[in-house]
């Protein structure tokens, strides 16, 4: 039985904000040394399946850059699967930019469909988790199966962000409802799809006549097939699963893994999450440099005198003497200097906060208020950004018109930038 997987990698991930404002939502680092769609990909070939494709759209280049030949995750393979990148193209009839995650398959499905695969099995490319597919796919053969949605249990205060599902006690689903503002149940769609081959090319031909779709799987696929009395099962997931689509959601995911038993296992050899690494020089921690709760990641230098607590720090981050770091997520490269404080702060790559400044706060209030910094933005030494604060992709010392930024608002840069 051959499968044949998709990645759907093209949002733009605005729930983001400064994150995605130069890379896909996929593309975004995770964890100090990942990327978001390095668990999609590790869990494929971790389940035998090394035939994958993957959907770009908005900024791809960084995803691109980084999954490269696919060899991280042994798959540079030419006649025997391996990863293609597919992006959308212009053609002289029904091709133009995706309008929905089945019109991304439908546009493509010329060549998902070529060399026959038994079974599709679509996949979201910004979801943390570590899944073993092949149980799935045995799932699905064994329930003679149209479709199967892998589903979670969620708590029922967050079911109204969700696709929920109902089902029989053989696993059969009797309603689909996306997003309802009444949950009817916590039985929650992952965004992990497999289906027959002949069945999803039905399907995605009848939705692309439709006028009145919004050509989604959640929307409009999965609840029509259901009403249809298809073959729709839900396979039960009972691990860990995060859609870090949301800035809290994708700090929360990262405060998880410095729990004192964290529920994702990201040290467990038999399930290795793969990614394209660079070459860094050892952590260096001086006698009187204070690390507590922290994932420290190659390169990096905690000065002495400086702390850090409860944080993730990407490779080649540099905290200075005198400086905290607390409950914060610094990407590759950022400084951080003497006497200042970051706390429950998101930094992308090489931002440089300067002496004294603080940037964000209440690490130790119940309510979660995160301030965000773009990558290569420079923050004047003595500045004060709120928690809840914004600053933009490349924002410098003149583009501040006062040294303190208050909560909600927002700076950008007054400067012209290229490139990416």
């Amino acid at each position: 039985m051959k499968t044949r997987a998709i990645i759907l990698a093209g949002g733009e991930g605005s729930r983001l904000g400064v994150l995605t404002a130069k890379r896909t939502k996929p593309a975004v680092p995770f964890a100090g040394k990942y990327r978001i769609i390095d668990f999609p990909l590790s869990n494929c070939v971790n389940s035998g399946i090394f035939d994958l494709m993957v959907l770009a759209q908005y900024r791809p280049q960084s995803l691109i850059e980084h999954i490269g030949a696919g060899a991280p995750w042994d798959l540079n393979r030419d006649f025997t699967g391996g990863v293609k990148i597919l992006t959308p193209y212009k053609a002289r009839h029904n091709s133009d930019w995706y309008l929905g995650t089945a019109d991304a398959v439908q546009q493509n499905f010329t060549f998902i469909k070529r060399s026959s695969p038994d079974l599709v099995l679509l996949l979201s490319g910004d979801h943390i988790y570590t899944m073993d597919y092949d149980a799935m796919i045995s799932f699905h053969l064994d329930h003679h199966a149209d479709v199967t949605v892998g589903t979670i249990r969620v708590p029922i205060e967050e079911a109204s962000r969700f696709g929920i599902l109902a089902t029989n006690k053989a696993y059969k689903v009797k309603s689909f409802v996306e997003k309802p503002e009444e949950p009817p149940s916590t039985l929650a769609n992952m965004g992990v799809y497999l289906f027959n081959l002949d069945v999803l090319n039905h399907v995605l031909w009848e939705d692309h006549k439709s006028k009145k779709s919004a050509h989604d799987f959640g929307r409009d696929i999965i609840p029509k097939l259901v009403k249809s009395d298809a073959r729709v099962y839900a396979f039960p997931y009972t691990g860990y699963w995060m859609d870090v689509g949301t800035v809290n959601s994708y700090w929360q995911a990262h405060m998880d893994l410095l729990s004192p038993n964290p529920p994702l296992k990201l040290y467990d050899r038999r399930w290795v999450i793969h990614t394209r690494t660079e070459e860094r020089p050892p952590v260096r921690f001086p006698d009187e440099g204070s690390v507590y709760a922290s994932m420290i990641t190659d390169g990096c230098f905690i000065e002495a005198g400086a702390r850090v607590e409860s944080s993730v720090l990407s490779p080649g981050v540099i905290v200075r003497p005198g400086a905290i770091v607390r409950e914060s997520i610094l990407l590759t490269d950022c400084i951080v200097e003497s006497g200042a404080v970051v706390e429950r702060a998101i930094l992308d790559k090489r931002v440089h906060v300067g002496q004294n400044a603080r940037i964000g706060g209440g690490a130790h209030h119940p309510d979660i208020l995160l301030t965000l910094v773009g990558k290569g933005a420079t923050l004047p030494a003595g500045l004060v950004a709120e928690p809840g604060a914004e600053i933009g992709t490349d924002v410098v010392e003149t583009d501040f018109d006062s040294l303190y930024v208050k909560a909600g608002e927002s700076i950008q840069a007054k400067h012209k930038q290229y490139g990416v």
